[in-house]
């Protein structure tokens, strides 16, 4: 097809410069754009989980530590297979859990005897992450590195970030883990990516700084990614890379902390199960496999709206990804490359704030996917797509944040041009593809955005409270069924007094341990942001602790407590 492209604004020389094959943007590094690792990172686009533990063979999430040893023999284990999976949706990374809550090691390790030298897999020789990293060099793949910070086998459960249970455990327990980290860093090749599930509170900046400089972190206090908030795998959007310095400090930053003009760069890595809503196998999990259209929604809205997906994948007791599974990602990875692959036209490596491209004969046209070159940082704040329908313009799709991709789909509709204008913008907006298609068997549904509705979850009245103070629990338990993050406010129903939240504690699955960070107050309200980062299955609990103080000891007042989870319900 012969199109006409033109654009509106005058390209500098640094932008020619720019454009014109491999460019040097990191010799100084600005915080607010990505580091070399961050993008190199962020260019995989995506990415597959591997989970596997002793808790496969319980058919439970958790590892309960009922399962001998003896019984822990994946025969038919083959990571090439795995990896050949991980290729066939277009994942570039295997992110590979090799030591989860219950603290079973998948390595040989000296650190543990919960370990897989004491299995009979291969005779107790075996060592499933040097066998996973070898073949990802053969395949071509990135290596991503899960060890639980916690672990059960000594008192530091889920949540703790590692702090034992006993304190005079503790610097014991640091060592240990301290080594654990340090061999999966050094001795199996390049890690991409370190994943700390719940942050972690045991000093290990030396080793990361020592053996993952190169690497990408997911939480703890040199972290350089993000969790959305929940496991849906779909992020909220607008989707911004930045972010104030001091949250992702906290080592824990979400979603929540999006800011468009913030002074740190940390993108958000969307993770996800292919089972609904099941990280590892079992016979009853398979039976919640996603369906390929669930699986192109949670494409749209994780890599379509500037993010990466990360989709989990778990082989069986045999050791393998089960059949079914592998099939359906093979689907998924065609279905992508089927209406993505092939554009009717592109503008592509050019700045500018009115981009048009013409065609000679009128085309139909269904999707628009925008990038942005976020090498220089987030630069569009908004932004509208428009088709020529005969001589008017008709607007398409609009929106604000674009960052690595924004997919823009919409009703198919015959235009003889489209064009991007840029409304808003910090800086020059550099276009790094301004693409245009029409995806055959498509039907464009509107996905509003809605907030779920409040619940109320408790009440508290002054009656109770002495020398204007009051205590209360409140038991979330009902409220809280998945991890992902919930929004509880205090409500007054008297104007003339007020009430304060003067502290507030949560305690998930009746663990003391659980880090007070998941807790973060709204701003200087009696509000609160809760992380569930944990899963919840049966017996979890969530327990939130609250000490208040009225002003006033004449007047007396009440209030509802309510909660309701983020952003819209699937």
């Amino acid at each position: 097809m012969k199109v006409f492209i033109k654009c509106m604004m005058t390209i500098s020389v640094l932008s020619l410069i720019i454009f014109s094959g491999t460019r040097s943007l990191y010799a100084i590094q600005d915080p607010s754009r990505p580091s070399k690792t961050q993008y190199l990172w962020h260019e995989q686009e995506r990415i597959m989980f591997v989970c596997l533990d002793p808790c496969t063979w319980q058919g439970r999430e958790y590892d309960n530590h009922t399962t001998p040893l003896s019984g822990i023999n994946p025969a038919r284990l083959n990571t090439d297979q795995w990896c050949e999976t991980a290729k066939s949706w277009g994942a570039r990374e295997i992110l590979y859990v090799a030591k989860h809550t219950g603290g079973f090691c998948w390595w040989q390790t000296q650190t543990s005897e919960y370990s897989i030298r004491n299995t009979p897999y291969k005779g107790g020789r075996g060592d499933v992450l040097r066998e996973l990293s070898e073949s990802c060099r053969k395949y071509g793949l990135n290596l991503g590195i899960y060890v639980y910070p916690g672990d059960d086998t000594w008192g530091a459960g889920i949540g703790s970030g590692g702090r034992t249970a006993d304190p005079s455990r503790q610097e014991g327990y640091n060592r240990v883990f301290r080594q654990q980290l340090t061999e999966v860093l050094s001795e199996y090749g390049h890690i991409t990516e370190v994943w700390f599930d719940g942050s972690c509170i045991i000093d290990v900046n030396d080793i990361l700084d020592k053996y993952a400089s190169g690497s990408v972190i997911l939480q703890g206090p040199k972290a350089s990614l993000r969790w959305p908030g929940t496991e849906s795998g779909k992020l909220f959007y607008p989707a911004w890379n930045t972010l104030k310095k001091s949250a992702l400090d906290s080592g824990i930053s979400t979603q929540y902390d999006d800011d468009p003009d913030g002074d740190a760069w940390a993108p958000l890595e969307a993770d996800v199960t292919l089972y609904n809503h099941n990280w590892f196998w079992s016979p009853e999990n398979e039976k919640k496999r996603r369906s390929l259209g669930e699986l192109m929604g949670i494409y749209y809205k994780s890599a379509g709206y500037g993010g990466v997906l990360l989709l989990n994948s778990t082989p069986d007791t045999t050791g393998l990804i089960p059949s079914a599974d592998v099939k359906l990602y093979s689907e998924f990875g065609k279905e992508i490359s089927r209406r993505f692959d092939t554009p009717l036209t592109s503008i592509r490596d050019t700045a500018g704030v009115d981009l048009e491209i013409r065609m000679n004969t009128p085309v139909r046209v269904n999707h628009v996917i925008l990038m942005e070159d976020y090498r220089e940082g987030h630069h569009i704040r908004e932004y509208q797509i428009e088709g020529l329908q005969g001589s008017e313009w008709k607007l398409l799709a609009q929106g604000s944040a674009v960052g690595r991709m924004k997919i823009e789909p919409f009703q198919t509709v015959e235009v003889s041009a489209v064009r991007l204008k840029i409304k808003k913008y910090s800086a020059r907006p550099l276009i790094r593809s301004f693409a245009v298609y029409n995806v055959a068997d498509y039907n464009y549904s509107p996905d509003p955005y809605t907030e779920n509705e409040w619940k109320q979850c408790g009440s508290w009245d002054t009656k109770s409270f002495k020398n204007k103070t009051g205590r209360i629990t409140i038991d979330l338990s009902r409220f809280i069924t998945k991890p992902g993050q919930y929004e509880v406010v205090f409500t007054s129903s008297v104007v003339i007094t007020g009430m304060k939240v003067t502290n507030a504690e949560i305690f998930f699955d009746n663990d003391k341990l659980t880090q007070q960070s998941f807790l973060k107050r709204i701003n200087d309200s009696n509000g609160f942001y809760i992380n569930r980062t944990a899963q919840v299955a049966e017996g979890s609990s969530s327990i939130l602790e609250v000490e208040m103080s009225s002003d006033n000891a004449v007047f007396q007042n009440r209030g509802e407590i309510k909660i309701r989870e983020r952003g819209a319900g699937d």
